[in-house]
């Protein structure tokens, strides 16, 4: 087993349970990490025996784009997909971040992180 990380991917999206948060938009942050079998790509050399985290990357960025009012659901999306596309992942754990959430207080940033063991 190996681990796949992608960290930062930076988005700008329009999620959030308040009207205007849809309508405005905010900063976002994705981080995901998979768990693969990835010795084959690690002999082979060859992208085809791996996970190929563009493709994780596409999935974030087009989750990303349709909009939700959950962090929640947006990172259940992510996850859903990356197991119905990506066979080989045997787990992935999704961070969604919005920066500057519209919250009292100064707060840099909040995070919903949720884990899927795919079988």
């Amino acid at each position: 087993m190996g681990k796949i990380v992608l960290r930062d991917i930076c988005l700008y999206a329009y999620h959030g349970c308040m009207d205007e948060e849809r309508v405005i938009g905010s900063d976002y942050r994705v981080d995901i990490t998979v768990e693969a079998d990835l010795k084959r790509g690690a002999r082979s050399d060859r992208l085809s025996d791996t996970v190929d985290y563009s493709v994780l990357n596409q999935i974030a960025r087009a989750e990303m784009a349709q909009q939700s009012r959950l962090l929640e659901h947006v990172a259940k999306r992510i996850l859903d997909r990356i197991g119905r596309e990506l066979k080989t992942v045997q787990r992935a754990e999704v961070c969604v971040s919005k920066l500057a959430p519209p919250i009292s207080g100064d707060v840099e940033r909040v995070s919903v992180i949720l884990e899927q063991r795919y079988f």
